[in-house]
């Protein structure tokens, strides 16, 4: 099941700059996972500094 990004996002970027499959972009001001290519690694969870990634 991929990763998803819950509102406790603040847009910092970590996340995207780790995702070995380039599955997250910014959408409407926000980090989006693309749950199509998310192969879930979990390595933008375990970067994420406001845990905002979770397994969904």
């Amino acid at each position: 099941m991929a990763y998803k990004i819950t509102d406790a996002c603040v847009n910092c970027g970590a996340c995207e700059s780790e995702c070995p499959v380039q599955a997250i972009s910014e959408k409407n001001g926000l980090r989006w996972i693309d749950p199509a290519k998310c192969t879930d690694c979990g390595s933008c969870a375990s970067v994420c500094p406001t845990e905002a990634i979770i397994q969904g």
